[in-house]
């Protein structure tokens, strides 16, 4: 993974010239605008946002998506006693924090607490120490079961079961959604899978290179990023 970054600058600045690089799709279709303009009809689908929420860090603090405006997001779902699939989806979460080092202003990486009650936030801190999490682009986050399993359905689409965040209800996924600047859902990947760690890197270099590529200076923006300068 620590060569994967320079790798990547590397590959985006080749492909983009050839105008191959694959951007992420766009996720979950909420509906179809119609659009008249000088006598022309054009249709617009517009696209899921995930929505504000209000929610508190490893570090205590109260936090929302205004606290995280211009980055790239990249969410998932664990719990600290978790003896199965929480500590891979840390450890391969973790590559991916490590491959941005240089250029944490980039990217925020959430990890949501779906066992909220038992995970207070001195729980947080101490899992944040053990695994080495940095808190400057990535906060675990715990609050209400309620608000956490409503997002986890109805805003991130991680579970098809049904449930109201009661004292029976739990969700379990090894699911990882990317999120762009916009607030739009823009890839699942297996969190657990090495070659999907490769591949969600890379496109979040992607997202936020994206609307870049027609600015000028677009290729000696490429390698500052890559380089590590800030």
């Amino acid at each position: 993974m620590a060569i994967l970054v320079p790798l990547l600058g590397y590959l985006i600045v080749d492909h983009y010239g050839k105008n191959v690089v694959p951007v992420p799709g766009y996720y979950i279709p909420e509906r179809v605008d119609t659009i008249h303009e000088n006598g022309k009809v054009s249709y617009d689908t517009v696209f899921h946002k995930i929505r504000d929420f209000h929610l508190t860090n490893q570090l205590g603090q109260q936090v929302s998506l205004k606290d995280m405006e211009g980055k790239v997001l990249l969410v998932d779902f664990f719990f600290t006693s978790c003896p199965s699939i929480c500590p891979t989806l840390t450890k391969n979460l973790k590559k991916i924090q490590g491959a941005y080092v240089k250029n944490d202003s980039l990217l925020q990486i959430l990890s949501f607490s779906v066992d909220p009650e038992r995970d207070t936030v001195d729980k947080l801190r101490k899992y944040a120490y053990d695994y080495q999490v940095n808190p400057d682009n990535w906060w675990l986050l715990t609050g209400s079961k309620k608000e956490i399993y409503d997002l986890a359905r109805n805003d991130f689409f991680v579970s098809v079961t049904k449930g109201d965040g009661g004292p029976d209800d739990f969700i379990h996924t090894e699911k990882l959604v990317l999120i762009d600047k916009n607030g739009n859902i823009r890839g699942y990947y297996n969190g657990l899978d090495s070659n999907a760690i490769k591949k969600v890197a890379g496109d979040i270099a992607i997202l936020h290179l994206a609307k870049e590529r027609h600015r000028p200076g677009f290729i000696a923006f490429l390698k500052k990023l890559f380089s590590g300068e800030k």
